[in-house]
């Protein structure tokens, strides 16, 4: 599933949603410098970091991702971050933008731990979707609408509740890392309004998409865009983006 995103980097870029400025303004103000993006897809959070000053570059699995973000000139290698020979460079952070999830929180935390100079930052997070209650309750309406029986309706439960086992997998992961000081959380709300043919435009880039049958996306397309329309044809989506930060030892002096 990690590796489906790439089946239309063009729509990927184009619809995923970016992060608060404010994240980004304290990720760069606190290590920023040489910047390693882990996972870093199309380049969203690497354009982002570079905008606010950091030097990027990016390491994705996908080929296809890789290549979309070099076409806006950034210096992306293809590579399994654990597994991945860094050759000697080191960073002053390291962040991987929701992509974390995908790499085994132990041996991530100490490859991060391997490439991060004294005082270096390891800054994982995610957008969390937050939809109102009446949003929510369409969206879940129109998942069981069109798989019904499917054993996971995510909008059947507060993402945020969804999302604390991966941030206690997360922190474990660092605190299994000698090198790494106390992990901490940072939390930043937002708002976007979705249009119904923005919400489906984004839609299959979903990466539980990639496990539904093509008869399946239609169904769960033509049910989502039904039930948009119940809402006024647009609705406010709320997110938080949740990061799990930790600092690395500054060594002696």
């Amino acid at each position: 599933m990690a590796e489906s995103f790439g089946t239309d980097p063009a729509r990927y870029d184009r619809t995923r949603p970016r992060y608060p400025a404010a994240l980004i303004a304290r990720i760069a103000g606190e290590g920023g410098g040489d910047v390693l993006d882990v996972g870093t897809g199309t380049g969203i959070v690497a354009r982002q970091l570079r905008a606010a000053g950091c030097r990027v570059f990016g390491l994705d699995v996908d080929a296809r991702m890789a290549a979309y973000a070099r076409e806006d000139g950034l210096d992306v290698e293809v590579a399994r971050f654990e597994d991945w020979a860094p050759a000697g460079r080191r960073f002053d952070t390291v962040v991987a933008g929701q992509t974390w999830h995908w790499i085994d929180p132990a041996a991530g935390a100490a490859k991060a731990a391997e490439v991060l100079r004294p005082g270096g930052r390891l800054a994982a997070f995610w957008n969390v979707s937050q939809p109102p209650p009446d949003v929510a309750e369409a969206l879940a309406s129109a998942f069981r609408t069109a798989l019904p029986g499917a054993p996971l309706n995510p909008w059947s439960r507060t993402a945020l509740d969804g999302y604390a086992a991966i941030v206690g997998k997360t922190a474990a992961g660092i605190r299994g890392v000698a090198a790494f000081g106390e992990p901490e959380e940072w939390r930043y709300g937002w708002e976007r309004t979705y249009t119904r043919d923005e919400w489906l435009d984004q839609l299959p880039t979903g990466g539980g998409m990639a496990i539904l049958t093509a008869a399946q996306r239609a169904a769960l397309t033509d049910a989502t865009a039904e039930a948009i329309e119940g809402l006024g044809g647009r609705f406010e989506m709320g997110y938080t983006a949740l990061a799990v930060t930790a600092v690395v030892g500054r060594g002696p002096g």
